[in-house]
């Protein structure tokens, strides 16, 4: 080989050597930086691994110093709460799991002063045990063994019951113990001595006014007797006086005695009621009634006064709304007695208006009934409306009244309500009028449609004449309810120009300016219409003895009632009135006169026999007159009366055993005679226990004419000659 060639071999060996350790220097350096790099890591990591370290090593010295604090505050505040459950006076006391006492505070521990034993680590039933044997505990007549029982059970449930012991030293503890989920009791024992003591005071002072209360009763039920046996005398014997011929200073007199005695039985009966309620002793007796009727009864007791003031009184009863319902009818006619009598009272110009109006409850036996009294008198200032219904509250100046009363008449009215279970309100503006209002839910006595009528077929217009616009626009929506059509006018003149054939009937007041209605219905048959005239009057008898009476279809008395009007739309002629005149029924004349009524009346009191007789005198009866029950037996049988009249309270045998000897007698022949009693008591419970005794009807003295006359009437048998031929009383 050439040295040429070696020396290229050569070179070329050297420069692979050079390129080879070049490749290795680089690997090298490389892996130095990796190298590099680890090693910072590495370093950074154990900074920060020094650096959590001493953040660790802080952490623990903050927790330690933490703790330690806390542990303070919690030995602090445990050393307050220990020291307020030793400073409150009731027992408090702590126990584990198994029934040992942990702590207690003083007050609990003082129970067993000078026990050195219970203390903290007794037992429950240890402690039970110091009770009974130490006698610290007042267990009275139970055996100790059965009361420690009776108290370890009662301990031993999940909640116990609160239990009251009683100890030796006359005090009263209350034991309120409360389980944890752990087992543990936290154990209160409250001090009630004063309490109980209390409660027994209360029983004591609720006892002594009950006490008071039932003497309060029986002196007014007394005093009731005592008071009403002589206003017998004064109320009747006055109102006879006014029949007879006097003088006007005389029937000036005669006539305050009357007011004035009828203004003092309203006061007894206010408070006599007012206190039935305050005791809790008024009963409710339901019955059928007709509340319809019973409104129109009302009105035409105060109608004469209304009258005299020369304002209206106006009813507006829901045509579709039944009248037949269960309930109280005599407290439902007292609330409606005080809220009529009010509005009448307070009333000097325009009209009281009684609104009835009723909804389906959810039942249909049932219907939600809302009467409304409203008036346009004198109002009640905003200030005392939330006090009408108190207790002797009255809308005027105490000291310059101008209207009377005890003030307890709307404060009864509530009571009434709010015992059957209704509401009553009141709206009013001072100076416009007031509305008095209640709502009752009261059963159907008969299906809701028994009374329910219409207006016949063939009237298909009416022509209402009337002259008070309120009592006009009721007449035409209740015609317009029926589907009959209207035309209204408030004068005789202007329904003689209104008046047209193709008018069914003519439905006119009375009384009214230039023309009244009787003049009316003369003039119409004078121009040659047959239209039939109904006249409302609220003077029938008048209107009966008025020669143009002939030429009316029916005289109705106002106000009208629902029966009453449909009974006469019903006898509307299809024909002319001459027909009609000549289908009207006569009374027809028996071959043999009739015997008149007999009526048996006992009462051992001269005066009100006296009083009796002259009531009655002007009815064409046959009266006879016992002065005790033995008597009143005896007349029953010699006199065979149709209607006995009977005092309770008489000598040698009351009002109560006589009808039982009645009723024993007519057990024989099989006849019931009714039997009113007379008594001067009004106070709750006389009623059924005179009722009872087999009598048929109730009439608190002073007696009212009236009432003796309605009893009369109701009672009158269809074979005797009616007791009030003429006209029956207004």
């Amino acid at each position: 080989m050439s040295l040429a060639n070696k020396l290229a071999e050569e070179r070329r060996a050297r420069l692979a050597a050079e390129r080879l350790l070049e490749q290795k220097q680089a690997e090298l350096q490389a892996a130095n930086r990796k190298l590099g790099k680890h090693a910072k890591a590495l370093s950074e990591e154990i900074v920060e691994t020094r650096a959590e370290v001493q953040n660790v090593r802080d952490e623990n010295a903050r927790v330690k110093s933490d703790l330690t604090l806390a542990h303070q505050k919690v030995e602090i505040a445990e050393r307050r709460l220990w020291h307020s459950i030793q400073t409150i006076q009731d027992g408090f006391a702590f126990f584990d799991g198994e029934s040992r006492m942990i702590a207690a505070n003083q007050a609990w521990l003082a129970v067993f002063d000078g026990l050195e034993d219970v203390k903290p680590g007794i037992s429950y039933i240890e402690i039970l045990q110091y009770a009974t044997e130490e006698g610290i505990v007042d267990i009275g007549d139970a055996e100790p063994i059965e009361w420690r029982e009776k108290m370890l059970d009662r301990w031993q449930t999940a909640t116990p019951e609160p239990a009251i012991i009683q100890l030796w030293s006359g005090q009263y503890i209350k034991l309120i113990d409360q389980r944890g989920a752990g087992g543990d009791v936290v154990s209160l024992a409250l001090n009630i001595t004063d309490t109980i003591r209390y409660e027994q005071q209360l029983k004591d002072a609720r006892h002594k006014a009950e006490a008071a209360n039932r003497a309060k009763s029986s002196f007014l039920a007394n005093m009731s007797h005592e008071i009403r046996t002589p206003m017998n005398g004064v109320v009747g014997m006055a109102e006879l006086l006014t029949d007879t011929a006097l003088d006007d200073e005389q029937e000036l007199y005669a006539n305050t005695i009357k007011n004035s005695a009828e203004a003092l039985l309203v006061i007894i009966n206010d408070v006599l009621d007012y206190s039935k309620i305050e005791a809790e002793k008024l009963v409710l007796r339901e019955e059928a009634f007709d509340l319809e009727r019973c409104i129109h009864e009302l009105v035409m007791l105060l109608q004469a006064n209304a009258r005299d003031k020369g304002i209206d009184l106006v009813v507006d009863y829901d045509l579709f709304l039944p009248t037949s319902f269960i309930g109280d009818p005599g407290r439902i006619r007292q609330v409606m007695t005080n809220l009529l009598g009010n509005a009448v009272k307070f009333t000097q110009t325009g009209h009281v208006l009684v609104q009835v109006v009723g909804v389906p409850g959810k039942g249909v036996d049932a219907t939600q009934v809302n009467v409304t009294v409203q008036d346009t008198g004198i109002g009640i200032p905003a200030s005392k409306v939330d006090h009408i219904f108190g207790e002797f509250n009255q809308v005027d100046d105490e000291t310059n009244r101008k209207f009377e009363g005890t003030g307890l008449g709307l404060a009864i009215s509530q009571k009434l309500i709010s015992l059957m279970g209704g509401n009553i309100w009141v709206e009013s503006v001072e100076g416009e009028g007031s509305a008095f209002g209640f709502s009752l839910k009261l059963p159907h006595a008969d299906a809701p449609d028994k009374d329910m009528a219409g207006a016949p077929d063939h009237l298909r217009k009416v022509l209402i004449v009337e002259n008070h616009a309120l009592t006009r626009s009721i007449l035409e929506r209740q015609f317009g309810t029926l589907g009959v059509e209207t035309v209204c006018c408030e004068s005789g003149a202007e329904a003689l120009e209104l008046i047209s054939s193709d008018v069914d009937l003519v439905l006119t007041d009375h009384v009214m300016m230039h023309m009244d209605g009787l003049e009316l219905a003369e003039a119409l048959h004078s121009q040659g219409f047959d239209v039939p005239v109904i006249l409302q009057t609220s003077n029938t008898r008048s209107a009966e003895q008025d020669p143009d009476r002939k030429y009316l279809h029916a005289i109705l008395q106002k106000p009208v009632a629902r029966a009453e009007l449909f009974s006469a739309l019903a006898k509307l002629p299809v024909r002319s009135v001459e027909t009609a005149e000549e289908e009207q029924l006569s009374i027809p004349t028996p071959d043999t006169e009739p015997r008149p009524m007999r009526v048996l009346a006992a009462e051992d009191n001269k005066t009100n026999r006296l009083v009796f007789s002259k009531m009655l005198k002007g009815l064409d009866l046959e009266i006879e007159l016992a002065e005790n029950g033995v008597e009143a037996v005896n007349l029953y049988q010699s006199f065979a009366p149709d209607l006995v009249f009977m005092d309770i309270s008489m000598p040698e045998m009351d009002g109560k055993e006589a009808t039982q000897r009645i009723r024993e007698i007519e057990n024989a022949s099989g006849r019931h005679v009714p039997i009113v009693a007379m008594t001067a008591h009004a106070m709750d419970g006389d009623a059924d226990s005179i009722l009872e005794a087999g009598l048929d009807h109730y009439l608190t003295k002073p007696l009212n004419k009236l009432d003796l006359v309605d009893h009369v009437l109701k009672a009158c048998p269809e074979d005797v000659r009616n007791p009030e031929p003429v006209q029956s009383v207004a």
